[in-house]
């Protein structure tokens, strides 16, 4: 059997239990047509490049798929007709990738940078230096005497 990896895009006003229903309701598919489903992966809700069919946001499920040919033609075939599904894709794969695919890699990288209000390794400035009335009184000095 054929390794692939199968991401599809929900439409945004469906829960993610309904998300989820979905998922089971294709593992099932695959399963009875004598695949299985090696790990699903839900990335969330993320907003689209350009509307499809008048979405702005979709749900993304990632799927590792180890089954048939015919498995998988009939899973995208169904897909195609549910109503819920925006898009889908499938690629086949020499082997699955261990550990959590990249999508997932990248948020728990952004978790442990903390966000934009720490400032890392580098050390705080400290107190900043006043203002020199002299700076500044001899720079408006010489702006009124080129008015003149």
């Amino acid at each position: 059997m054929a390794l692939y990896e199968h991401v599809f895009l929900a439409r945004q006003d469906v829960s993610q239990q309904q998300v989820d229903a979905l998922v089971e309701q294709y593992t099932g598919l695959i399963s009875e047509m004598g695949g299985s489903v090696a790990k699903t992966e839900y990335w969330g809700m993320k907003s689209l490049s350009f509307r499809i069919k008048k979405n702005r946001k979709a749900h993304y499920t990632l799927m590792n798929i180890d089954a048939p040919s015919d498995a998988v033609s009939e899973m995208e075939r169904q897909m195609g007709i549910n109503e819920d599904v925006l898009r889908f894709m499938t690629i086949r794969v020499d082997e699955h990738e261990e550990g959590p695919s990249a999508m997932m890699r990248k948020s728990d990288r952004d978790d442990r940078r903390g966000g934009r209000g720490e400032r890392g390794d580098r050390p705080e400035r400290g107190e900043r230096r006043p203002r020199r009335e002299e700076e500044t009184a001899s720079s408006d000095d010489s702006k009124s005497e080129g008015d003149e």
